[in-house]
């Protein structure tokens, strides 16, 4: 389910005065509280509101947006950055794919046969246990309602006990040059992820260059492969960082 432009709106008012009432929004968008009712609801659903009486409020994890929200959000540019970055997979036997949709897209591609996969994402685990002969390990953890992953330290302190040939990742956002996540379990399970990795390639669509986030993971120089959907910011592209798009 995707945002329609008056729940966007809505979404704009509630991040800004972080708790509104659905007579306030409904006298705002000139239409009913009904209205108002439905739409709340279905940002509810999504993860991205919490509802109060008579109203709406920001959850305390707000910066990290449903994963189904962002499935539905951009899909087809995930899907060419999934797409462009298929023929670039090296050879491999095991793996780590984090919690993002980009990733979860390029998952969808792939012939994981033979090989173990790890994962902290629900929905790449059901994916993938659908597919045979696939050793597929799910991380455990306090399990994340926006995200639909396992988070927190007893997370990233399992992916110690790993050593990865492949590391498949998105971030939330790319601000000068590196990476950066909208949590700190983000950054943590993906710190780890990367140094227990011998290959890491990292899939982005270019909304990631004009989005924003808190705190910064890693450069792009330090992965071996950057994909995107389309041309990165030209004082990104100098040679420094391996690009596909």
């Amino acid at each position: 389910m995707a945002l329609n432009e008056r729940q966007d709106g809505i979404l704009g008012i509630i991040k800004e005065q972080k708790k509104v009432t659905v007579s306030e929004l409904a006298s705002i968008f000139f239409v009913s509280e009904a209205t108002i009712r439905r739409d709340l609801s279905e940002m509810k659903d999504m993860g991205l509101v919490e509802r109060s009486h008579g109203g709406a409020f920001l959850p305390e994890n707000s910066e990290e947006v449903s994963l189904f929200y962002r499935m539905e959000r951009n899909p087809g540019e995930k899907d060419r950055a999934a797409s462009k970055a298929l023929p670039h997979i090296p050879p491999f036997k095991s793996v780590f794919i984090d919690s993002s949709s980009t990733a979860l897209a390029l998952a969808e591609k792939m012939d994981f046969s033979y090989k173990t996969v790890v994962t902290n994402n629900l929905q790449t685990a059901i994916q993938l246990s659908k597919k045979p002969n696939v050793t597929l390990i799910l991380l455990g953890g306090a399990v994340q309602y926006n995200t639909n992953s396992t988070q927190g330290s007893w997370t990233a302190k399992q992916l110690e006990d790993f050593s990865f040939d492949l590391m498949l990742s998105s971030c939330a956002c790319v601000i000068g040059g590196a990476t950066h996540e909208r949590s700190l379990d983000q950054k943590e399970i993906k710190r780890v992820a990367f140094e227990r990795s011998q290959k890491r390639i990292l899939i982005i669509d270019h909304t990631k260059f004009e989005a924003s986030a808190t705190y910064r993971a890693k450069e792009l120089k330090d992965f071996d492969l950057v994909v995107t959907d389309s041309f990165p910011p030209p004082e990104l592209d100098d040679g420094s960082i391996k690009f596909v798009y």
